[in-house]
């Protein structure tokens, strides 16, 4: 048997590896000094241009635009999460009939844009307001906001639902199979086993549709819905004041990364079992 007689010198630190300058480096370096540059601009002329009055007047009605929005928001996704459930099962059905017309909506919905179809449900229902009356539900179609909430909750249920689907698809088989092998029920797998599983896996891309959905809901201002950005075109009307659409834009990116915090904190709570 050999063994080691003497310790092993100590040796000098390898040397600091120097990243050279290259090209693309370099325009990086430039584009995110043009961009802060931008924003100090930005941030100057918004406050040498302050105007209290304006404040006063309009602030206000920016805090009911944001209530509005995140009201059409929270509601829409919500009921949307409700309604991707059940068409999300269709797709994965093996019934033709089910399978068909739970692809036709997603492919309609997803292919087609929200403003389209915010237009065809408050314009386009509009023309049969005989036969709507007649059915009694005039009293909803006639809301810009209701027809709103209804193309956003239509919108992102089909959205939510291929998340959903993709989700589910994405477990692996032996998971089923070994729930199989030890006697639980469909029902319990599904629940306990699969599920769990997909909803970590479709918690980022709930978060991106939500991201899209606050920023996509700035279209319900094309029917005379007074949401944030309703509120700034009217605002702009009144003063003809560009900054009136740069606070929109900040009250958007505040929300937008607000949210994304949010989703960051939660993920990481839920998935800090999976961490080493």
């Amino acid at each position: 048997m050999s063994y080691a007689t003497q310790l092993i010198p100590p040796r000098p630190a390898p040397p600091q590896r120097v990243i050279a300058l290259s090209a693309s480096r370099v325009l990086g370096l430039v584009g995110i000094a043009l961009w802060l540059l931008l924003g100090a601009a930005l941030a100057y002329m918004m406050i040498s241009n302050w105007d209290t009055d304006k404040f006063v007047k309009y602030g206000p009605r920016y805090l009911s635009g944001l209530w509005v929005t995140l009201t059409l928001v929270v509601t829409s996704i919500t009921l949307g999460a409700l309604l991707s459930a059940p068409i999300a099962f269709a797709r994965m059905s093996k019934n033709r009939v089910l399978n068909v017309v739970s692809y036709a909506y997603v492919y309609v919905f997803r292919g087609t844009p929200l403003l389209a179809q915010i237009y065809l449900i408050y314009y386009g229902f509009g023309s049969f307001r005989p036969q709507i009356e007649a059915v009694g539900l005039w009293w909803f179609f006639r809301e810009a906001w209701y027809c709103a909430l209804l193309s956003m909750t239509l919108n992102t249920a089909a959205y939510q639902a291929e998340i959903l689907r993709g989700a589910i698809l994405s477990v692996p088989r032996g998971q089923t199979e070994g729930a199989n092998s030890l006697g639980l029920s469909p029902f319990v797998t599904f629940r306990k086993i699969i599920l769990p599983q997909a909803l970590i896996v479709a918690l980022r891309p709930y978060g991106n549709e939500i991201i899209l959905m606050i920023k996509g809901s700035a279209v319900v201002a094309v029917v005379t819905v007074l949401d944030l950005m309703g509120q700034t075109r009217y605002t702009f009307s009144r003063t003809f004041d560009y900054q009136a659409y740069l606070w929109a834009a900040i009250f958007y990116l505040s929300i937008v990364e607000a949210m994304r915090h949010v989703w960051a904190a939660m993920e990481a709570r839920l998935t800090r079992h999976l961490k080493r």
